[in-house]
């Protein structure tokens, strides 16, 4: 993950960037969207950590266990969120495969990348290209929503196009960090 300064700073921009927005859709009148709105900010703000460039900071290994235990805590909520609802396994994806990067750099920080891909990286690797390409194709019909007899216009936390460019950003993101791994 800890890649060149030449991809990583763009990269840290995009995940805090998102993340940033994410806390301003937690501020919804819609439950649910708040509490999606959670997670997708802890993984924008903990994807923006993790893809600093090593030139900059070289985080010790007790850093990797904790980002580790934290996405690990984070999937097995999403787990216990996904029996309601099918996007919750999307949140249990990312946050696993956050847990699983944050382990493999604890195991070897900055050894990565050199005896050929792990099944499981190839793996999060697909999954995260199909999501993608399934979200952009997802994110280009999206129609205005209009207000009807005066209703207020939606506020930025409620904007559902916004919420899915978000997505697809740490999608994209995720797949650069999951090559660098």
């Amino acid at each position: 993950m800890h890649g060149p300064a030449s991809s990583g700073w763009p990269l840290v921009a995009l995940c805090a960037a998102t993340g940033a927005y994410c806390l301003l859709r937690m501020r919804s009148t819609v439950e649910e969207q708040r509490r999606a709105a959670g997670g997708e900010a802890l993984m924008g703000f903990g994807m923006a950590a993790m893809a600093v460039p090593t030139a900059v900071a070289v985080p010790p290994r007790g850093v990797w266990i904790a980002y580790a235990l934290v996405f690990g805590g984070a999937a097995l909520r999403a787990l216990w969120a996904a029996r309601t609802g099918a996007h919750h396994l999307h949140h249990l994806v990312g946050a696993g495969a956050m847990a699983y990067m944050a382990a493999a750099m604890a195991a070897s920080p900055g050894h990565h990348g050199h005896g050929g891909l792990p099944p499981l990286t190839g793996t999060l690797l697909l999954y995260f290209a199909v999501y993608v390409l399934w979200s952009g194709v997802r994110l280009v019909p999206v129609a205005a929503v209009a207000t009807a007899g005066g209703a207020p216009a939606l506020g930025w936390g409620d904007r559902p196009e916004l919420a899915r460019v978000c997505r697809l950003s740490m999608a994209i993101a995720m797949l650069a960090m999951l090559f660098a791994l």
